[in-house]
């Protein structure tokens, strides 16, 4: 590399990490204690225990919980429920109507039940009215700077010039050590060489897992452009003949116990994580909208969609996933690191504080640059 090309590929370093250093500290900070929302969760969950019954008691009915839930709150409609797969819970989400739900989604509201014994386990107040939880701060900071769509694509930026920074990184690193070996650190020199060495040498040693981090950062922060494309392509073809029609009744529409049954039969080996009624914006007015995954370590990382016909119950059909979908699904565990249980997540952890010291000592390079005793110590 001649001194020309070397001097592009420092600045490209320079401005690129600057430009988003401060973010991806702040990203890397919130991060931390998301790669172990699920432990976090359960600590401070306030939720009461399950009840104690014998191991092979089979669950109520949906059917069962969407009765009480009606009961709880009448003249509501329920917009989905949600099955949890780890632990005997299901959840209903209620609005006052699909107009009104669609218009501002943090009027909806939950009851959480258990769903071997149908006895309600929480209720929740719409997001809109209830306080901000350590947990949902962390969340929000993380992916949208509390911003919404227009924060997301901000971060989404960030992420990019993360990625451009560790690339040129990597390709500076060859040149700016030609003369030294791998790893040394000139403990014996300047303060501010001693911490050029380090950033150096954790920067490369972690290069696969910020590339991979930043990657799937980026997917992960286009989500609500990717999901809004399908919609605009595929789900707007499948709903196309149904254009016009009338939204049914719930009282009208099949039991939602057999469109859950149906989506098992039909599809052997998934297992179904939630079923959203008709009248989402997502879906048709005449077909319960099944999420289903698999059950393997990869295909439990795929979702599928599935229309279960809502006036009789029967398949109708699988909704097309594109790769780009497929490509944000797998991201998504691999960004926090909870594929691989609690070990996994103390590696990303580990990592991720390893990045707080690099991207942190970046900014001291930078800021002491005109220091009188960096001048002539850099190479």
């Amino acid at each position: 590399m001649n001194h020309s090309m070397f001097r592009k590929w420092f600045w490209l370093h320079k401005w690129t990490s600057l430009v988003c250093t401060l973010f991806l500290l702040l990203i890397c900070i919130t991060g931390l204690p998301l790669i172990f929302s699920e432990e976090i969760g359960d600590w401070l969950s306030s939720d009461p225990p399950y009840a104690q019954v014998p191991a092979n008691t089979p669950n109520v009915s949906l059917d069962r919980l969407v009765e009480q839930s009606r009961k709880m709150y009448p003249g509501e409609m329920i917009v989905s429920i949600f099955l949890d797969d780890d632990e005997p819970k299901a959840s209903v989400l209620m609005a006052p109507s699909w107009q009104a739900f669609n218009a501002d989604r943090n009027i909806g509201h939950s009851i959480s039940f258990d769903t071997r014994t149908a006895d309600v386990l929480k209720s929740s107040k719409p997001p809109g009215e209830q306080g901000q939880t350590f947990m949902g701060v962390m969340l929000r900071l993380h992916t949208d700077l509390f911003g919404g769509l227009p924060g997301q694509l901000f971060l989404a930026v960030m992420s990019a010039l993360f990625i451009a920074a560790i690339v040129s990184g990597v390709v500076l690193y060859g040149p700016f050590m030609r003369k030294l070996e791998f790893g040394t650190l000139r403990t014996n020199r300047s303060r501010r060489l001693k911490w050029l060495d380090l950033h150096n040498l954790l920067g490369v040693t972690t290069v696969v897992w910020g590339l991979a981090v930043g990657a799937t950062g980026l997917m992960n922060e286009l989500s609500i452009p990717l999901f809004a494309t399908w919609r605009q392509t595929t789900v707007k073809t499948m709903v196309e003949p149904f254009k016009g029609s009338d939204l049914p009744a719930q009282t009208e529409l099949s039991s939602i116990q057999s469109a859950l049954d149906t989506a098992k039969a039909a599809v052997p080996g998934l297992t179904v994580l939630s079923i959203i009624y008709p009248g989402a914006d997502v879906g048709t007015p005449f077909h319960y909208f099944v999420w289903a995954k698999g059950d393997t370590p990869l295909t439990s990382r795929l979702f599928s969609p599935l229309l279960v016909n809502a006036r009789n119950g029967e398949l109708s059909g699988a909704v097309s996933m594109p790769w780009y979908l497929r490509a944000l699904q797998i991201s998504r565990p691999l960004h926090f690191g909870d594929y691989g249980g609690l070990p996994l997540k103390m590696i990303w952890a580990l990592l991720d504080i390893v990045t707080v010291v690099v991207l942190g000592s970046g900014l001291y390079l930078w800021a002491s640059r005109s220091a009188p005793h960096a001048q002539g110590q850099d190479g």
